[in-house]
């Protein structure tokens, strides 16, 4: 069974229409391309009769997309991606071909100048994106393809989406026999990128401080009381010298990283330390 959320709904809804903005407004007016499917279908529209719209691309290419990895990612997560997409192509459609806003030879607000073209498609495209992440699809099929094969080329997801990216531009460069857009495209992607971690995960991202020590009572009761927060105790032993220590886990905010090892310090100067990012925290330590 899906479980359908309406908030969900209302915010794949903007979403979509955000990307498509970035896009039509932005990118496709001066030849820039998105990236993965989006990029594609911007390059293939480009490149076919007018009647194969922009709009049409982004359906045709990313459905079977969406379908075929819809075992793999399940039943809510493939509907709210083909519903995105399908706003996504809605809003696009309506801006290119039916609203009184003039996409075709130059973007309505920052005219043909590809720096702040590529800048701002990429900023607005990967709000789009990174919303769509955030409230449980995808609007772009690549990112199935990257889960469904990256594996099995011994990639991590990012890298594939990454050499995607590289073929898509590379191509680009090749048909329209100019390698002037496809490295703006690069800034673009950029931009991107970086526009959608931030709104997938946020921009107070946790930290996570694995400490060693062997005084953990020490340890645990000044961080307790400097930040009321959950403490995890995990049993360590060390390899070398066979002693028996204990790690503690803690999770808190980058703001309270420094505190976090001077109270560390002053209770046990010979701990260890290891801070790492975390991209999302649910439920309570105890």
């Amino acid at each position: 069974m899906a479980d359908i959320r309406l908030k969900n709904i209302l915010f794949l809804t903007l979403a979509g229409i955000i990307n498509a903005f970035g896009v039509t407004f932005f990118l496709y007016p001066v030849n820039l391309y998105d990236s993965g499917i989006s990029g594609t279908s911007m390059l293939l529209a480009q490149i076919t009769p007018d009647y194969l719209a922009l709009s049409l691309f982004l359906l045709l290419l990313n459905f079977p997309l969406f379908l075929y990895g819809y075992k793999k990612m399940g039943l809510t997560f493939t509907i709210y991606s083909i519903y995105a997409v399908i706003v996504y192509s809605l809003a696009a459609w309506l801006i290119t071909d039916v609203l009184p806003v003039d996409v075709s030879i130059a973007s309505p607000l920052a005219e043909q100048d590809l720096l702040l073209c590529a800048i701002f498609g990429g900023l607005i495209s990967g709000i789009g994106s990174g919303l769509t992440i955030r409230f449980g699809g995808a609007i772009d099929g690549v990112e199935i393809l990257a889960v469904l094969f990256a594996k099995k080329l011994n990639l991590s997801v990012g890298m594939f989406v990454m050499g995607y990216n590289v073929v898509l531009y590379i191509v680009a460069g090749f048909v329209k026999s100019s390698w002037i857009l496809p490295l703006y495209s690069i800034i673009t992607y950029a931009a991107a990128s970086k526009t959608v971690d931030f709104i997938a995960e946020g921009l107070d991202k946790a930290k996570s401080a694995m400490i060693i020590t062997n005084k953990s009572k020490q340890v645990c009761d000044a961080l307790s009381k400097e930040f009321g927060n959950g403490i995890t105790l995990l049993p360590a032993k060390g390899y070398y010298s066979g002693e028996e220590k204990t790690m503690i886990y803690f999770v808190v905010n980058r703001f309270q990283i420094s505190r976090v090892r001077s109270i560390v310090q002053k209770q046990d100067r010979n701990a260890y330390v290891t801070i790492t990012e975390v991209s999302d925290v649910l439920g309570n330590e105890r």
